[in-house]
C-alpha cells in the first residue's frame, strides 16, 4: 500500500491531481487508515501511468474513463471497440489540425497586410480587421512625413 504522497511522488502528479482522479472515478477509492491517510494499492501506479500516457495523446478524462473500463473488463470487449475510441480521437485531432491550419492562414494574412511600422495603431489593419470582422484586410500605406 502507498500513501497518497508516495503515489504522487512515484507517478509525478500532485496529490491534488490524485484526489481529483479518485473523485472522477479514474482511480478506485483509496482505503483510509486509522490516521485518516489515503492508502492506494501499488497497482494504482500502473493505472496512473496509463492515464498519463493517454492524456499525452490528447484523450480527455471521459475518454480515459472509457478506455479504463475497456481495460478493466478486457475479456468482455474487443479490439474493435478500443480501436473505435482511438479512431474517434484521431478524427478529432485531424479536425483540430485543420482548424489550426485555417487559423494560421488567416492570421498570416492579417500580419502580412500590416506594415508593422512605428506608426500609431489607429489605422492598424489587424485591429481594424478584428473590429470590422474582415478576415482579409487591404494592406495600408502610411504617409512618410519628411
Amino acid at each position: 500500500m502507498l500513501r497518497i504522497g508516495e503515489l504522487a511522488e512515484r507517478s509525478g502528479v500532485s496529490v491534488d491531481t490524485l484526489r481529483y482522479y479518485e473523485k472522477e472515478g479514474l482511480l478506485p477509492d483509496a482505503q483510509r487508515g486509522d490516521n485518516g491517510y489515503r492508502y492506494y494499492a501499488a497497482d494504482n501506479l500502473e493505472r496512473l501511468h496509463f492515464i498519463l500516457r493517454a492524456k499525452r495523446l490528447g484523450f480527455t478524462l471521459a475518454d480515459i474513463r472509457e478506455l479504463l473500463s475497456l481495460q478493466v473488463d478486457a475479456d468482455a470487449h474487443t479490439c474493435e471497440e478500443v480501436k473505435h475510441v482511438a479512431e474517434d480521437k484521431l478524427a478529432a485531432i485531424d479536425a483540430r489540425l485543420a482548424e489550426l491550419h485555417h487559423m494560421r492562414q488567416a492570421l498570416a494574412h492579417l500580419t502580412d497586410a500590416c506594415c508593422g511600422g512605428p506608426h500609431a495603431a489607429t489605422q492598424c489593419t489587424i485591429l481594424t480587421a478584428f473590429a470590422n470582422g474582415k478576415a482579409a484586410p487591404e494592406p495600408h500605406q502610411h504617409r512618410h512625413d519628411a
